[in-house]
């Protein structure tokens, strides 16, 4: 979670002892958190053992789950039969926004499939932040708070497209909730494009 239940509860001058919203407000966090995660084409949350599949001709690996803190290996794939073959690690280099791996060479060819594990992502909040790694930026885990504040204030609005009649109120799921402006603002920093 992008955030933590307890700071989302401070926000909105809800005592820690009142627990009636907490599942709540959990599933706020949860879907946004997912949400931004989606948003921005990426894994937030740090894993040591994270891997990453791709075309094997490919010389630069962007992974889904950054910044990489150590690669742990590589390994190659031809068919269902023979699965995953861990190769002779090659020479690669982190680049400097240690988010792309770029290989001297590539592990095979474009028929086959290349894998990289390693450990890499954010420290989410109330984890402990261990050697090489980065926790999660402020910013982000503010714009959690401030868009799961907003969907809570306004809860018995969500969905809502307009007010009228005796019928009352019209509903449009198929309508992604909105993004907060300066929420987005935040997300498109964090945005990750592949090729």
């Amino acid at each position: 979670m992008l955030c933590e239940l307890l700071t989302l509860k401070k926000r909105l001058g809800i005592a820690e002892a009142d627990v009636v919203d907490d599942d709540l407000l959990t599933s706020f966090i949860n879907a946004l958190s997912g949400r931004l995660a989606k948003e921005c084409n990426r894994t937030f949350d740090y894993s040591a053992t994270a891997t990453y599949d791709f075309r094997a001709d490919e010389f630069n690996v962007v992974v889904d789950r950054y910044p990489i803190v150590t690669v742990t290996s590589f390994s190659l794939k031809e068919t269902e039969t023979d699965g995953w073959v861990v190769q002779t690690t090659p020479d690669y280099l982190i680049n400097e926004t240690r988010s792309i791996i770029e290989l001297s060479s590539p592990l095979g060819n474009s028929r086959q499939l290349g894998r990289v594990t390693f450990a890499g992502g954010y420290v989410l909040p109330g984890g402990t932040v261990g050697a090489g790694q980065t926790a999660l930026p402020s910013e982000l885990a503010q714009a959690c708070v401030e868009q799961c504040s907003y969907w809570y204030q306004r809860r018995n609005e969500l969905g809502l497209t307009s007010v009228g009649g005796t019928s009352g109120s019209i509903g449009n799921p198929d309508k992604p909730l909105a993004l907060l402006p300066q929420v987005m603002a935040v997300v498109r920093k964090y945005e990750r494009w592949r090729n």
